[in-house]
């Protein structure tokens, strides 16, 4: 189990130092599919998986001058509140629901993700556009989403901040993914230490084994961001998520 985690590990963190999002989309099915770890103790590993990947990828984006530290830690002190309400309804969902809650959730990422790829590709000819989106509203408003969404289902949120920053801020694309990981490490802390006070249960040497090498995947995937269209990875990450999301509600519903 250890080996296949060192695995998956790896390339989902690839994903995330390209993207700048993914981890924990991909690291709670992994866990509960492919690892054998509870639903719920599941969403609560792949908060350190989250939180240690995007800080380590953040150290590369940092060099590069892509993270706006201002707006990243106003956005993820404004998911707070919401992380902690949706740890606190995490608890109450049973396991089942939770998983097809969760299939519901990569449906709609992959879509999200699908028009993105488009827009990128567009955006690729001319200079990132200006705010359509009221700043304001798009900090307070969409930082609580992402922490709501942190909270329940052990996601990073970077699927949402990205666009976010750029539609409300007007990020072009490699600012947008680079602050995204600041703010995904201030909202997995934010639902991580709700989740081990109230004791849930956590299988450590899965998790180190997991996030150790999703560490290192995210050290490759940085540069790997530099190298290839972004519209091609998010066209190729969305396709991952639609094939993981008919995978994780066939399991619930089936089998």
């Amino acid at each position: 189990m250890s080996v296949l985690a060192l695995l998956i590990g790896f390339l989902v963190g690839i994903v995330v130092g390209a993207l700048g999002a993914g981890g924990g989309i991909l690291s709670v099915p992994v866990l509960v599919y492919l690892l054998a770890q509870p639903p719920h103790a599941a969403t609560a590993e792949s908060l350190v998986i989250v939180g240690v990947t995007a800080g380590v990828s953040l150290v590369f984006r940092a060099r590069k001058k892509q993270v706006n530290y201002k707006g990243g830690l106003i956005f993820g002190c404004c998911s707070l509140a919401g992380t902690f309400v949706g740890t606190y309804a995490n608890a109450l969902v049973p396991a089942k629901a939770l998983m097809i809650a969760f299939a519901i959730l990569l449906f709609i990422v992959a879509a999200v993700m699908f028009r993105r790829a488009k827009s990128e590709g567009e955006q690729a000819q001319r200079s990132p556009a200006a705010p359509r989106l009221n700043p304001y509203v798009a900090v307070v408003g969409l930082g609580s989403l992402v922490g709501l969404l942190t909270g329940f289902f052990g996601v990073g949120g970077g699927f949402a901040i990205v666009p976010a920053l750029m539609l409300g801020l007007g990020y072009p694309i490699h600012k947008a993914s680079g602050t995204s990981l600041l703010i995904m490490v201030i909202a997995s802390l934010g639902g991580l230490i709700p989740r081990l006070v109230t004791g849930v249960s956590v299988d450590w040497a899965v998790v180190v084994a997991f996030t150790v090498s999703s560490a290192l995947g995210g050290l490759v995937g940085g540069p790997l961001s530099q190298k290839v269209r972004p519209a091609t990875l998010t066209l190729l990450f969305a396709g991952l998520l639609s094939a993981v999301a008919v995978a994780t509600l066939a399991g619930e519903l089936i089998f």
